[in-house]
């Protein structure tokens, strides 16, 4: 039987297992996008706007930094058990001027990775229960 596959963070991207987007919003005044997606204040501090739209993010970008995770983080998150230390990448999206952390995919550590690599967004168990595979986005080379 196959597991039920959820999103670990609701809201925060698609459950689109071949093109996953983090889900963001666009200011509709100045075009600053956030993530996650804004809708009290613009972030641009030159903006008052309080006009946003949801948008989905470019799903590829360039490390422009990483290390590694090597202890459990706190509570609210939710590794799996044991914990298997994991690399992070920050990943600049050229598109939207912005750049979002994540975990990298497993099987991937920081010497695999370098600054300016292309990465592509993908979902990954982040970990599983009674319910299913709790799916988050993560990092990985590109192709």
């Amino acid at each position: 039987m196959t597991q039920a596959q959820q999103a670990a963070i609701e809201g925060w991207y698609t459950m689109d297992q071949d093109q996953p987007a983090l889900l963001g919003s666009r200011c509709e005044s100045c075009g600053t996008y956030s993530f996650p997606a804004q809708y009290s204040f613009c972030r641009n501090p030159d903006c008052e706007s309080t006009a946003f739209s949801e948008t989905p993010l470019s799903r590829k970008g360039k490390v422009w930094s990483y290390t590694n995770a090597s202890y459990q983080p706190p509570e609210p998150y939710v590794a799996a058990e044991p914990f298997v230390p994991f690399a992070i990448a920050a990943v600049a999206l050229e598109h939207e001027q912005m750049t979002v952390l994540g975990q990298v995919v497993s099987g991937v550590g920081v010497d695999d990775l370098q600054v300016g690599m292309e990465m592509e967004l993908v979902l990954e168990p982040l970990y599983s229960d009674e319910e299913g595979d709790k799916l988050i986005w993560k990092w990985r080379p590109a192709a």
